[in-house]
């Protein structure tokens, strides 16, 4: 693998957060061309097809922080709140066929 530049590090650091190559571009000064080239720049020294798969190969290699982003939390034995149960299980109207007009003749 190529080395990275801190440029192409920074792009992906603030891609594997969510941020967009505008955002990024507003946060760095940067256009959002000159974002998307350092990106792919990286793509190329990775040898990967896509920002994601970048940034997976970066994280992996230790060579950005794993982002601190709270687990979601466990969802077995947990239940709906008692008006969202009754909710699920009452009929829906955009569920209920509609019901086209026939004109009398």
């Amino acid at each position: 693998m190529k080395p990275l530049t801190a440029r192409e590090l920074t792009c992906l650091g603030w891609a594997s957060i969510g941020k967009t190559s505008w955002e990024m571009g507003v946060i760095l000064g940067l256009t959002e061309r000159t974002v998307n080239f350092h990106i792919h720049n990286a793509c190329k020294k990775l040898q990967v097809h896509s920002r994601q798969a970048a940034i997976t190969a970066v994280l992996q290699a230790g060579l950005l922080p794993v982002p601190n982003v709270a687990p979601p939390p466990a969802l077995s034995g947990t239940r709906l709140p008692a008006h969202r149960e009754t909710r699920l299980n009452e009929p829906s109207l955009c569920l209920q066929p509609a019901r086209a007009a026939i004109p009398k003749q």
